[in-house]
């Protein structure tokens, strides 16, 4: 695509040359006035006009039809999922009232949390369609509320141990923008450190901290952590876009973000909270 647009451009330029060099032409043989001027910038314009309109068709108008037939489907999907979505949580919540069977419970309790999970993707596919259509709005939020809920889904998958030191804090944000950017710090940090090892979330002056003692990076992995798709480690499962997006949605908010780390010895990824901290905060 970005091949056609330069190509789309020079071709733009090459004929507004052209229609210049007439311009120059018509005016030499027939006299520079004010007529004259009149008519031949007359002709150069509709002629520039007519030819932008048809690049403009060929290539930006298809794409923004094929961006909101997507949109349009995609918001058809996510509805449509919604209603099984309630219905599994309904009924496993109306069985596990019924059912007195231990093992019977045990799997009704992965079959909740297997639709909770799908109940997060559902809220956070249609939060990203809501994005693109429009400015999310921006709501009051307890961090550390925030932090210790999202931590408690993390600690339902018996990894790393995660110790808390949480102070009250709150903010002005995006809710689900900013629980996005913690679970994939949060995410990080377990992936690349040792199941043993303890993960460190430290929430006090106006900082958010998510400190490990995993495999760490060196001076040139940090400089390459924010690129999409980068990967420290190739080993490990993911796409490389988690920083990639933590970094958007913190520039997006003002948020500055610092990484500290060594190799061999952990890293430490600090949030500095303070433009979109209350007032009275």
């Amino acid at each position: 695509m970005k091949k056609q647009i330069w190509l789309a451009t020079l071709g733009y330029l090459v004929s507004v040359w052209i229609l210049l060099s007439f311009l120059y032409w018509f005016l030499k043989n027939e006299g520079f006035d004010e007529v004259n001027f009149i008519i031949g910038s007359v002709f150069v314009l509709l002629l520039s006009i007519g030819w932008g309109y048809i690049i403009a068709s060929h290539l930006i108008l298809p794409r923004k039809q094929t961006r909101e037939h997507l949109l349009h489907l995609t918001k058809d999907i996510i509805h449509e999922l919604n209603l099984p979505l309630a219905t599994i949580q309904a009924n496993t919540d109306m069985l596990s009232r019924r059912m007195k069977d231990e093992r019977a419970q045990k799997r009704l309790k992965r079959i909740e949390h297997a639709a909770l999970r799908l109940k997060r993707l559902y809220d956070e596919l249609s939060y990203t369609i809501r994005k693109e259509v429009h400015q999310i709005e921006r709501e009051v939020v307890d961090l550390a509320v925030l932090v210790e809920d999202r931590i408690e889904v993390f600690r339902e998958q018996q990894r790393n141990p995660i110790v808390t030191e949480l102070e009250p804090c709150q903010v002005l944000t995006d809710r689900i923008g900013f629980e996005q950017v913690f679970d994939n710090l949060l995410n990080n940090a377990m992936k690349y450190s040792p199941k043993e090892k303890p993960v460190k979330i430290v929430l006090r002056e106006h900082t958010l901290k998510v400190i490990d003692e995993g495999v760490g990076m060196d001076e040139a992995q940090i400089i390459r952590v924010y690129e999409r798709y980068y990967q420290g480690n190739r080993q490990k499962e993911g796409e490389g876009i988690g920083l990639a997006l933590v970094k958007t949605f913190c520039d997006e908010e003002g948020i500055a973000i610092q990484i500290e780390s060594e190799k061999g010895k952990g890293t430490e990824v600090i949030l500095f909270l303070e433009k979109i901290l209350l007032h009275d905060t």
